[in-house]
């Protein structure tokens, strides 16, 4: 039988080696758009303007070019630090095709901080495509996927770990729909984890299980993200459970209700351990994933925000207070990551 292994920008490990590990993280990341191209000077200004005590409240709110941008390898190594230092072990960085991604970055990253980093591939939502996503078919985005897995990636040897964050929104555009169905082949021969952004409807995590489950993919190998902005509910989440797949809470240290990407109410971090505690009551457990999606400058402590100890810092201390135990938190941040994260090498 194969060795299960967890690949890794530096070489492949032992799932076991990988403690403490956040599923959904970002080191290297350029979410930046241009601006309208009716933008004014003043708007363009404000929006590449330093981040600064008096501008990181609406910076936040807004979220800038110059917050979407996370581009310093040295600034990533120092955020990981107190990542490290509180326990921390392992980080994927679910940055795919089109964000920047720097697989040299992040092996960078890893070597100077003793993280341990796991790299995604793949496609992110149709605004941020390659322009040749619309010609290529299913079959060549598939090879692409799999070559990043297997060989490495942007002609590196530095290979992928995961297949993700595969980006959807909705309505389902026909090219994502042909992204993910590409991202299904892959995961089938390759059998690595296949991570879902959905779109920000209700209706979207089932529609894309829809699609896995009709494509041949074991829910089991799926990953859904986000899924405290899509539902907001304890029967649909313990829905999009019942399918099998991992059940993935990754947006904690995002405190306020508002969200600048759709009409929600974002909920807090307790209500994302409440959600977490039915799942728990449900007999969902082993399916249930933290993390905290970094992917702003102010998400990270150089710019006054909660950086990567976040969860190790403040959030297990408040699973604890709502009655999750030691064991439950090992399965949730060490065991389940480990078992979703291994595929045969």
């Amino acid at each position: 039988m194969p060795q299960t292994i967890v690949r890794t920008v530096l070489g492949d490990i032992d799932p076991a080696a990988l403690g403490h590990t956040q599923p959904h993280e970002h080191l290297l990341i350029d979410l930046s758009r241009p601006l309208p191209s009716r933008s004014t000077v003043g708007e363009r200004a404000i929006d590449n303007a330093p981040i600064t005590l008096e501008n990181h409240y609406r910076v936040r709110r807004r979220h800038t070019s110059e917050d979407l941008r996370l581009d310093s390898v040295d600034m990533a190594v120092a955020e990981l630090r107190p990542y490290a230092e509180a326990g921390g072990s392992t980080v994927v960085d679910a940055t795919s095709i089109g964000l920047g991604r720097d697989p040299h970055g992040l092996a960078a990253v890893s070597r100077r901080s003793g993280v341990h980093v796991v790299m995604g591939c793949g496609f992110y939502y149709r605004d941020y495509h390659p322009a040749d996503v619309t010609t290529r078919d299913r079959d060549d985005l598939a090879a692409e996927i799999v070559s990043d897995v297997r060989t490495g990636v942007d002609g590196t040897s530095i290979r992928a770990g995961i297949i993700g964050e595969i980006g959807l929104s909705h309505p389902l555009h026909p090219e994502e729909e042909k992204v993910l169905r590409a991202a299904c082949t892959a995961q089938r021969e390759t059998g690595a984890a296949l991570m879902i952004h959905p779109g920000r409807d209700p209706r979207s995590p089932g529609q894309a299980l829809d699609i896995v489950i009709a494509e041949g993919v074991d829910p089991a190998r799926v990953i859904m993200s986000h899924v405290e902005r899509t539902v907001f509910s304890a029967p649909e989440m313990r829905a999009i459970a019942s399918s099998g797949c991992y059940v993935e809470f990754d947006l904690f240290g995002q405190e306020s209700s508002y969200y600048s990407l759709a009409p929600i109410d974002m909920p807090n971090d307790a209500t994302r351990v409440d959600y977490i505690v039915d799942l728990i009551d449900g007999g969902y457990a082993s399916q249930i994933l933290i993390s905290q999606d970094i992917c702003h400058k102010t998400n990270l402590v150089r710019y006054g925000g909660e950086g990567y100890a976040h969860i190790l810092e403040h959030v297990l201390p408040l699973m604890r207070r709502k009655a999750v135990s030691d064991a439950q938190i090992a399965q949730i941040t060490v065991a389940n990551p480990a078992r979703a994260l291994a595929f045969a090498g």
